[in-house]
């Protein structure tokens, strides 16, 4: 593998998928975890076949908190080093915080805020010596307003801050770190929490983006060196309306539009 190396995280479907295609198709060999190992080598061939870059899979859960570092131990074996990562695995629980075991929420803090810190602290040293490194954080517009349910959008939350963060730290270094914070996005994810139909019935096609949009708009941030990206003209309007008022307001609106988001 001699061109620059893109790892991505949750790569079997939707937006990380796009990730891998967007990525393989400007000429970039990849790494591409998910749980799903038929997937991840279906995905893999097609982007052999159609781009002739080199794809390695390792099927993994990143509610294992070992995961990471096999990761790293994997790509180490074979030599190699990361230039881009995608953070992108993640998902949604239907319900608020008490509606669900503890157990659940503990692997969507694994999976969504542990494991993406943890997976940067590990190429960022590589990244650092070669004077060159992409790391894109996939947040959500839910991390940009206050309220809603469960840990979602207080996880998507700190991605932001913690991408802010890391953006200062590594300026200068030839890194670059964004949170990407799409909206409604059409992909599996809704499938995975059971809302996809609910959430089509109560919800208007212009608020929705595709997640080819979704990942251009975040690569060219990151090459950019823009540190938050809200792809799409609604979503923009959203974040900065949310921006703008006062936090009890935008808390009110969330709860009145709460049903939306939820399971019959």
């Amino acid at each position: 593998m001699d061109r620059r190396l893109a790892l991505v995280t949750g790569a079997s479907a939707g937006i990380g998928a796009a990730f891998a295609r967007t990525l393989a198709a400007q000429g970039h060999n990849l790494v591409l975890t998910a749980r799903r190992a038929e997937r991840l080598e279906a995905l893999a061939a097609e982007l052999r076949d159609h781009h002739g870059v080199d794809v390695l899979t390792l099927a993994a859960d990143l509610a294992d908190p070992a995961t990471p570092g096999a990761l790293e131990a994997a790509l180490t074996a074979r030599g190699l080093s990361v230039d881009i990562l995608v953070n992108n695995a993640g998902y949604g629980l239907p319900g608020g915080f008490g509606d669900n075991g503890w157990s659940d929420q503990a692997a969507v803090l694994q999976v969504m805020l542990t494991a993406p810190c943890e997976l940067a602290h590990r190429v960022l040293p590589g990244m650092r010596a070669r004077g060159y490194g992409r790391i894109i954080n996939v947040a959500s517009v839910a991390g940009l307003t206050p309220g809603g349910a469960g840990l979602y959008g207080p996880v998507k939350a700190f991605l932001i801050g913690f991408s802010q963060s890391l953006h200062q730290e590594c300026a200068g270094a030839g890194i670059h770190v964004s949170a990407l914070c799409p909206g409604l996005t059409w992909s599996e994810f809704h499938d995975v929490n059971g809302m996809r139909e609910p959430l089509s019935r109560a919800t208007p096609g212009w608020l929705w983006m595709d997640a080819e949009t979704v990942v251009a708009a975040g690569l060219a941030a990151a090459d950019a060196n823009r540190v938050v990206c809200v792809p799409g003209a609604v979503n923009k309007a959203l974040a900065g309306l949310a921006w703008l008022l006062p936090d009890r307001w935008v808390m009110a609106i969330t709860a009145a539009q709460g049903w939306r988001f939820r399971k019959p």
